[in-house]
């Protein structure tokens, strides 16, 4: 009944640069639609007019974007800003070609445009604990690094020395050999762990990896994308797909959701006003589900908030919004 994440949403102030842009990253134009001040409050909570493009790549069915181009945008979004603050949100891509990427990145920096990126990290992520011998077994890890520009959030990843095949299509063609949108991040603070069960049990999401440990110390790369100060941590849980597997990682597939938790001592800002629908930048994450009507009836039985009608959006599909019980807005579409 639910698959991957169907879209990042982005709110963009003209289209053409955004397209021309995740053109590099091999999507292309796929619909356009619009939306009346009217629906786009009754389904999205924004008092303004909205046309939209969906943006393919190759033949997925998950990992799209969708650039909103509001009438009156509600604020710039998260922009540049800490990654480590409540209602973050971020997209990760599965690339060839990671020194590329970070070429581009030091040239926009030259060139004194708004950026902020890391080197490409070095991550062991499989059976972190097995003794290799250098320069005569293989390497498995990747190499990931944090692009952060005003309107988008991005994480890049290569892989080495294995693969997965249902986990990102890289497109040969495009400039940066990247594949869609693999997985997607938010960040929130609840010790209890009771919000996530919200995306087990309501939305019926498999949950593949729980309690996943990244700490200061153990992390250059969880350090920098995440701010992170001596001693400080945080959890990773994911969900996946439910074709996916808890226990064979050769059988996951992309569309993953990434919530990271951190403790609730530690002293988090809160950005959701700047990552809902209405703001600039990746504001809002989509699903696909069957029996629409059914989803609404378990999401009014839950802790969400703000539970819309269901409306056609701006593609002409049936959809409603919700507030889930963590503080992120979400809207989930007919298939």
């Amino acid at each position: 009944m639910i698959e991957g994440i169907y879209e990042v949403c982005i709110g963009v102030q003209e289209p053409i640069s955004a397209v021309q842009y995740w053109e590099q990253f091999g999507y292309h134009i796929g619909q356009t639609g619009e939306l009346s001040a009217e629906i786009a409050k009754e389904l999205y909570g924004v008092n303004s007019a909205l046309h939209s493009i969906r943006l393919y790549h190759q033949n997925s069915d998950h990992g799209l974007i969708r650039l909103m181009v509001w009438q009156n945008p509600t604020n710039e979004g998260l922009g540049i800003g800490s990654m480590k603050v409540k209602g973050s949100r971020w997209a990760t891509t599965l690339t060839t070609d990671i020194l590329n990427i970070l070429n581009q990145a030091e040239e926009a920096s030259s060139s004194g445009l708004p950026i902020k990126y890391s080197n490409p990290y070095w991550e062991v992520i499989y059976n972190k604990d097995r003794k290799t011998r250098p320069f005569v077994d293989v390497a498995v890890g990747v190499r990931e690094m944090l692009l952060l520009q005003p309107l988008t959030r991005q994480v890049l990843f290569q892989r080495f020395g294995y693969s997965l095949p249902d986990y990102g299509n890289i497109n040969q063609s495009a400039t940066f050999k990247t594949s869609q949108f693999t997985h997607m991040g938010m960040i929130i603070q609840d010790d209890s762990k009771e919000t996530l069960k919200f995306y087990e049990e309501v939305l019926g999401l498999l949950r593949v990896r729980d309690d996943v440990e990244t700490s200061y110390e153990s992390s250059l790369a969880g350090r920098e994308f995440f701010d992170l100060e001596p001693g400080e941590k945080f959890i990773v849980t994911a969900f996946d797909d439910p074709r996916s597997s808890i226990t064979d990682f050769m059988a996951a597939r992309s569309g993953r959701l990434y919530i990271i938790r951190f403790p609730d001592c530690m002293q988090l800002n809160s950005q959701f006003q700047a990552a809902n629908p209405g703001c600039l930048g990746m504001c809002l994450y989509t699903y696909r589900v069957g029996e629409l009507q059914q989803y609404v009836e378990r999401i009014k039985a839950s802790q969400a908030e703000q539970i819309t009608d269901i409306v056609s959006n701006e593609f002409g599909e049936k959809s409603f919004s919700f507030i889930a019980p963590d503080g992120y807005f979400w809207t989930l579409m007919g298939c």
